[in-house]
């Protein structure tokens, strides 16, 4: 009985797409609404790489891969790039939280994002996509 739900993988993998994807371009969206201070404040998670200067720049570029990586993710369209770029931006969130002491609860979200992330890169976005792999 289960095995015929295997013709609806791409069906599957397509509202993964469509979700994650509204999701980041909303994320992004709302970084860029909140103007200087968020996009610095978003930045400065670089700095647990050592990087003390540029947070506002590193702001903008977490900001835009989320909004274009969220694109990416809807359409399909270089889905593995904008896998790993997501990934990275997950990565960071969670230097961020560590960095801060923060528990569990805080960073598990970034963390179990990463991992879809590195999942849906292997997988691939699908037939309904604009690479149809």
């Amino acid at each position: 009985m289960w095995s015929k739900l295997n013709k609806y993988s791409d069906i599957g993998l397509l509202l993964i797409r469509l979700m994650l994807g509204t999701s980041f371009v909303i994320h992004g969206v709302g970084k860029f609404m909140g103007g200087t201070p968020v996009l610095t404040a978003v930045g400065s998670a670089i700095g647990n790489l050592g990087i003390t200067h540029g947070h506002y720049l590193f702001g903008i570029l977490a900001a835009t891969s989320e909004l274009c990586g969220g694109l990416l993710l809807l359409t399909g369209a270089f889905f593995r790039p904008a896998c790993l770029l997501l990934l990275w931006i997950m990565v960071m969130a969670m230097t961020m939280h560590l960095s801060h002491g923060d528990g569990f609860n805080v960073y598990s979200h970034a963390l179990e994002l990463g991992v879809i992330f590195i999942g849906l890169f292997f997988i691939g976005p699908g037939k309904l996509s604009v690479d149809k792999q």
